[in-house]
């Protein structure tokens, strides 16, 4: 079942109950979130409003990684989430979301893009 982004029901400050005025409607459908860990790659694409495609990331291997100092990309092999200071549960499971630093082939890296909704993990390396 998916999720609505519109609260339509709930509570007065007072405790009494409020009752919707309408229905929900087919825009408001939210889904669940797309969380990318590691893994051999796997996309996942499916239809959105006004019958666009958005890719999501189930699992990913590799990343592009940027280096600011030889303005060169590598595909760098993740290691693993060092930090995600997005959620600690998500450091936790070795989720990979936008501001995550992974520890890569080259180096720490910190994802810039974001894999649940862009389909590919880019990152920038950090100065060591």
């Amino acid at each position: 079942m998916r999720k609505s982004i519109e609260n339509l029901t709930g509570r007065k400050y007072t405790g009494g109950r409020i009752f919707p005025l309408r229905g929900r409607r087919k825009y408001e459908i939210d889904r669940y979130p797309n969380e990318a860990i590691l893994g051999n790659i796997d996309i996942v694409t499916r239809r959105t409003r006004g019958n666009n495609i958005k890719s999501a990331i189930k699992t990913v291997d590799f990343a592009s990684v940027t280096d600011s100092k030889s303005k060169k990309v590598i595909k760098s092999k993740i290691l693993q989430v060092s930090k995600n200071p997005a959620n600690k549960d998500y450091e936790r499971r070795g989720v990979i979301s936008k501001g995550a630093i992974l520890e890569t082939e080259v180096g720490l890296a910190k994802v810039v893009s974001r894999p649940g909704q862009e389909g590919t993990v880019n990152a920038v390396l950090l100065n060591q």
